[in-house]
């Protein structure tokens, strides 16, 4: 058989389709799976195709041309510590070895101090997009060293998906930077998510609307400034019947539990240890835990009296001002994970380019929107750009903004309405735009009970008040 021009290991519907995908593209792919339905999978997908599929690791190895160019897409954790011990002994110096899945990526750290020795380049590379990106365009986020990635640019390039601005993969940094950024973008994910589903039950409860109304205000946000994957198929989901009573809508029969993977506590957890404030994303992570007490939420609510929808007598403008609100909410989901971002790959070396970042974003993956644009040219403007709020002309368009956010909450609150990351966002923008605080009060009050000092706005220092 011909030399495969690249490895999969992991022939699930990622890794499957990740190999039709470079197939399509005329690479020639060879897969492993040690579930023989899954090889015999691929090889019956990819008939007419140059796909393979070998019965053993060894022969997987030896079907491939050098520098062997290997991706494992399998679940996180100790399976692909198992997976590098089982090819380990068949690699060399030179080879390219790709974990593709959500690791963590201090794991990934782990994985490439482990392979240094051994002259095999470690790539820890995210991949957004899901089954379809997979298949037709995902966005590709892969770190290591930019060695290993020159052998896989000329494939990864073709295979991703494709923007005005080009391919959307690009090299992203030292060590684990591409696992980094992927969990950063997991986290932006969930929260507009959280956002879109704070929208959806200000406009259902409040302002009454039906799924067909529904689908309506999501189609004409789609084709305007909220231009987004995530909205585009939240506009498609309020049209899908039930599967158990057609009459019905699938939307009203599911189950109000949201479940999460974890890396959207992950981008939570390193934020809080660099000291980058992510409140959107911490608190969309808590409201999926909060979803989860659902026994509990309904006696609590068996509780309380019935609440009749108020200052909803403009639907339309109600409509408006959640437009608003959640252009707002998702640029602050975009400003805090991208400071995280920044934060990071200062604090760990992995020289981030941050415009490169949100170029790659506009296409093939989750988070991709019509918003990106303007963000992308706050950051090529200015390359040291260390929180999006400091570029002037993206502060006074949310500030335009900010007077629909608030009517939305106000609504919400009266409605008894939950819209944790939509408050977040506002309290984020009015405090990063305040320039005193009523923090002088919490130094004051640490230095009172335990001494730890405080500084002074007329002098340089720190300062101990014997308070008593």
């Amino acid at each position: 058989m011909q030399k495969a021009q690249f490895g999969m290991i992991g022939l699930g519907t990622m890794g499957r389709n990740l190999v039709l995908n470079m197939a399509d593209h005329g690479f020639v792919v060879c897969g492993y799976d040690r579930n023989i339905d899954q090889q015999k999978r691929l090889l019956e997908e990819g008939k007419d195709k140059p796909v393979q599929a070998t019965a053993t690791m060894q022969q997987f190895v030896n079907s491939l041309e050098t520098p062997r160019r290997i991706m494992m897409l399998v679940p996180a954790g100790k399976i692909v510590d198992a997976v590098i011990d089982e090819i380990k002994p068949f690699l060399q110096a030179g080879d390219i070895l790709i974990d593709g899945g959500n690791s963590h990526y201090t794991d990934t750290d782990k994985r490439i101090a482990r392979l240094e020795s051994t002259g095999i380049h470690f790539t820890g590379m995210g991949v957004s997009g899901g089954e379809d990106g997979a298949r037709f365009g995902p966005s590709m986020m892969p770190g290591g060293n930019a060695d290993g990635y020159i052998e896989l640019k000329p494939i990864l390039e073709k295979i991703a998906a494709q923007t005005d601005e080009g391919a959307c993969v690009a090299f992203i940094g030292n060590g684990s930077a591409g696992h980094y950024t992927k969990m950063v973008h997991n986290g932006i994910e969930y929260a507009i998510m959280q956002l879109i589903s704070e929208v959806y039950a200000l406009l259902k409860n409040a302002a009454g609307c039906n799924n067909d109304e529904l689908h309506k205000i999501f189609t004409e946000w789609n084709n305007g400034a909220l231009q987004s994957f995530l909205v585009e198929i939240t506009a498609k989901i309020f049209l899908q019947p039930d599967n158990v009573d057609a009459s019905k809508r699938l939307i009203d029969a599911i189950l109000d539990r949201a479940a999460q993977k974890g890396t959207g506590l992950w981008t939570s957890v390193s934020a809080l240890e660099l000291h980058v404030p992510s409140a959107a994303i911490d608190e969309a992570v808590a409201a999926r835990d909060l979803s989860s007490y659902k026994k509990e939420r309904e006696i609590i609510d068996s509780y309380t009296s019935e609440t009749t929808a108020i200052n909803t007598t403009d639907k339309k403008q109600l409509i408006l001002n959640l437009h608003d609100a959640l252009y707002f909410g998702m640029a602050v989901s975009y400003i805090q994970g991208l400071h995280l971002l920044q934060t990071a790959s200062d604090a760990y070396k992995y020289e981030i380019n941050i415009a490169e970042v949100v170029r790659i974003w506009k296409g093939g993956c989750i988070i991709r929107s019509l918003m990106l644009n303007d963000i992308r040219k706050a950051y090529v403007s200015n390359s040291s750009l260390k929180n999006l709020l400091l570029d002037k002309d993206f502060y006074n368009l949310l500030e335009q903004k900010r007077n629909a956010l608030v009517n939305s909450l106000k609504t919400g609150m009266d409605n008894k309405i939950a819209m944790p990351v939509l408050s977040s966002s506002l309290n984020y923008f009015d405090m990063f735009s305040t320039g005193r605080l009523g923090s002088n009060l919490i130094q004051a009050q640490r230095d009172f009970f335990g001494a730890h000092t405080y500084e002074r706005i007329d002098k340089e220092g720190n300062f101990h008040t014997d308070w008593n």
